[in-house]
């Protein structure tokens, strides 16, 4: 499927992870649309196998690693195994998860597992991403947060502590990685039709959500840009009557 907004990424490499579903498949798929060999990450082996195929049927390219991005030595794993590749063009940082629950009864090995995958697994991957594309001089970090990362919802607190954890990163890499010719942005998208956001938000009409589409296009706008645009964030809210 072809988009409106479609840069040439012929020969570019693209990583993207939490690229098994929802946001990140979505993506995944753009970049192959617009040429890009993908490599695809999730902790689920099945459905990046899966949606490696259907890009490959459709005469894209694209590999599929099974990761699990809170975990070090995986990570880099991955990024080495990407390499084999070609050098990394492009990062795009999607892989979460929620927990929710009233912060009283919320346990505290919950929300570690929420900062080890959203916060820690974003670090990880960059600073990874980045040895590799300071070294070339090049390349486009891409970091999915949430409305969260700049709002607060109840039940939320740990889920919201990550998101924000991840845009801070990302404002201070972005101003890092100036030297090395590396653009870095955060893309915060409101409520879109996803398992996640069902899960968090169930009381939501889920007619009037984004889908993941909508995410797509943000990343495949700030690739399409020339060298001398740097957008730091993105903040895409859902069509509502309301701000929540």
């Amino acid at each position: 499927m072809k988009h409106s907004l479609s840069p040439d990424l012929s020969g570019k490499i693209a990583l993207v992870t939490g690229a098994g579903r929802g946001i990140g498949r979505s993506i995944a798929q753009a970049l192959a649309d617009s040429g890009a060999h993908v490599v695809l990450a999730a902790r689920t082996a099945g459905q990046i196998k899966a949606l490696a195929d259907e890009i490959t049927a459709d005469g894209g390219q694209a590999t599929a690693i099974a990761t699990d991005v809170a975990d070090e030595a995986g990570v880099r794993k991955l990024l080495a195994e990407t390499s084999k590749i070609g050098p990394l063009d492009i990062l795009i940082n999607c892989a979460g998860i929620g927990r929710f629950g009233a912060l009283q009864d919320f346990s505290t090995q919950d929300f570690d597992t929420i900062l080890a995958v959203n916060l820690r697994g974003t670090f990880l991957c960059c600073r990874e991403a980045m040895r590799i594309m300071a070294a070339e001089n090049a390349g486009f970090i891409i970091n999915i947060s949430s409305v969260v990362g700049i709002k607060g919802y109840p039940n939320q607190a740990a889920y919201t502590a990550s998101k924000h954890g991840v845009v801070g990163l990302t404002k201070s890499l972005a101003i890092e990685a100036q030297e090395h010719n590396v653009r870095v942005s955060v893309i915060l998208p409101g409520g879109v039709d996803t398992e996640l956001v069902a899960q968090a938000r169930p009381d939501l009409d889920r007619s009037i959500l984004m889908h993941p589409e909508d995410i797509s296009q943000a990343v495949l706008y700030l690739l399409s840009l020339s060298d001398r645009a740097h957008v730091d964030q993105i903040y895409i809210r859902r069509r509502s009557s309301s701000p929540f």
